[in-house]
């Protein structure tokens, strides 16, 4: 039997070794609500993996995978537009400013196409905020 053992052990077998699972990646480290005045912003702190995806084309996977981590942190971030403003940073922030601390969302900024979104620099209905 310790012939066998060994010789199995030797060819590289091993019967009982637990085989690890790969780690979900993860885009989003962390969320924060900041208030200036009666304004809400949600500062969305991506992971380097995160900017890494969003700094590539055709991630839209990718994409949705990290909305939906922005959700289970923040789920009162669920309202009308702040979804495509998160797309449109996805989509241009690590290209316009790469490496930015945080993309911000707003939800008093008003719901917009696509094309005025980008047009806007992802801010529309007036600049980032000054918080």
């Amino acid at each position: 039997m310790r012939l066998v053992s060994a010789a199995l052990c030797a060819a590289g077998v091993l019967l009982s070794a637990p085989v690890a699972a790969a780690e979900p990646v993860g885009y989003i480290d962390h969320t924060s609500w900041v208030q200036w005045g009666d304004l809400k912003s949600l500062r969305v702190y991506p992971t380097p993996a995160g900017r890494a995806q969003a700094a590539t084309p055709g991630t839209q996977a990718q994409q949705d995978q990290a909305w939906a981590e922005v959700l289970t942190l923040s789920p009162e971030a669920d309202i009308p537009g702040m979804q495509a403003q998160f797309n449109c940073h996805w989509q241009f922030a690590e290209f316009i400013e790469p490496g930015k601390t945080s993309w911000n969302l707003e939800p008093w900024r008003p719901v917009v196409s696509d094309a005025e979104l980008v047009a806007a620099g992802c801010n529309p209905g007036g600049t980032e905020e000054p918080f």
